[in-house]
């Protein structure tokens, strides 16, 4: 016999099924990331039509089979509706819930994964941020929450704590300026390891509370690419709309 739930999440993608059903992921506090049916989703008089669309964020009440989820009920807190009225938004909005999607698990804690994503698209449509900026700030805590993040706390080859005034890319890390006379390595300002040493650890909720100059914002940016484009192989579709931005 199935039983409901009720499930905290949001909304990562939808899939039409059928005449006027949709097959919907999100991504849970308690059960990670879960794929359920909606049915009667695509009807216009339907109470679930907007709450089976990407970025709806609230409780979701679902009927639990022997082997899928029925969505019964939903209770919508935010839709993020501003982010449809700017394409640039919605194409930045799009590609952190396809990153989301990837590397989510099921049946795993996924609760620092779903906050980053809720505080990243009500950084987005704050409209407070650079979208390039947001993007970086959510790709390295993906990257922390997946522990695939460059060392930014010591040196790579000794383990030093002081004077990491240098960036090896195929070390993945900081090297001090002793051993980087052996290791090579680019040098890196203070303030952008700051800000990298701070995205990694801080609390999700303190996350987009800073902000960079126009020097150091750009120097924090290429790294990223640069370290992403060495270490994270997988391609979004939603990055071919990013570069056309």
């Amino acid at each position: 016999m199935g039983f409901n739930i009720v499930l905290t999440g949001m909304v990562l993608s939808a899939i039409p099924i059928g005449e006027y059903d949709k097959r919907i992921t999100i991504l849970t506090k308690e059960r990670g990331k879960i794929t359920a049916f909606v049915k009667g989703a695509r009807r216009s008089n339907n109470q679930m039509l907007a709450a089976a669309n990407p970025f709806a964020f609230g409780q979701f009440e679902v009927y639990q089979g022997k082997s899928t989820y029925t969505v019964v009920r939903a209770e919508i807190s935010n839709y993020f509706r501003e982010l449809a009225e700017d394409f640039d938004m919605v194409c930045y909005g799009y590609y952190f819930l396809e990153m989301t999607e990837y590397y989510a698990q099921e049946n795993l804690d996924e609760k620092e994964r779903l906050k980053l994503l809720y505080q990243t698209m009500r950084a987005l449509e704050s409209r407070k941020f650079a979208f390039p900026f947001i993007r970086g700030i959510y790709e390295l805590r993906t990257m922390a929450i997946n522990g695939e993040y460059p060392n930014v706390y010591s040196c790579v080859k000794c383990g030093k704590e002081e004077k990491l005034e240098f960036f090896s890319m195929p070390l993945r890390g900081c090297v001090c300026t002793e051993c980087q006379k052996e290791s090579g390595g680019n040098p890196i300002d203070h303030s952008t390891l700051y800000a990298m040493q701070f995205v990694i650890s801080t609390p999700i909720e303190k996350l987009y509370t800073f902000q960079l100059s126009e020097k150091v914002m750009g120097e924090f940016l290429n790294l990223l690419n640069t370290y992403r484009s060495h270490y994270v192989g997988h391609r979004f579709r939603s990055e071919e709309f990013l570069e056309l931005l």
